[in-house]
């Protein structure tokens, strides 16, 4: 796994795009405070700009410095990603045209080691075309994707992934609504 983290650390340091698994399925990613790598990502999967993409974090520190907050919101048993109506410190073209970004404190052994030694929150979004079904297994990803990244991390290829991430949305008033 050290080797993993350390060429994916490196394509990340040096502008690039990674396709790696995460605690819910392959994601595309790269370090979220990097406007031209967020927009490869864009370009990769053929998605407009105009939908936000979500940040991955290691820690409950790491994600009060973005958002000045960590909600008391129970999120042990499923992956769950927050869209908050306020941050800092991302790129911003991760930020919504309202202001808020969708972060997730991710529970993969990988990621977490990643993103501490990056020492920033990295962009994780799904392994497909906009538009396209998500893939349950590193074989499921197209071509397409796999061509136009920079590394692939070799871990957990023949293991089937589970869903995407539950999705909340903490308003300005602190009020929380289900997205997906």
């Amino acid at each position: 796994m050290q080797t993993e983290i350390n060429q994916a650390l490196s394509v990340l340091e040096n502008d690039g795009v990674i396709l790696y698994p995460t605690d819910t399925i392959w994601g595309i990613g790269c370090d979220a405070t990097n406007p031209k790598a967020i927009n490869r990502i864009y370009e990769i999967k053929k998605r407009i700009e105009t939908k936000a993409l979500i940040s991955l974090v290691d820690n409950k520190k790491q994600l009060e410095d973005i958002t000045g907050q960590v909600p008391n919101i129970d999120i042990t048993t499923n992956p769950t990603t927050i869209i908050y109506a306020n941050t800092k410190g991302l790129s911003k073209n991760l930020i919504a045209e309202n202001g808020s970004a969708a972060i997730r404190i991710v529970k993969h052994k990988f990621c977490n080691r990643l993103i501490q030694k990056l020492g920033k929150p990295i962009v994780s979004t799904s392994a497909n075309i906009s538009g396209e079904p998500f893939p349950t297994q590193f074989s499921e990803i197209s071509n397409e994707i796999k061509n136009n990244v920079d590394y692939i991390v070799n871990l957990q290829m023949n293991e089937k992934m589970s869903n995407p991430s539950t999705i909340l949305l903490i308003n300005k008033d602190g009020n929380i609504k289900k997205i997906r």
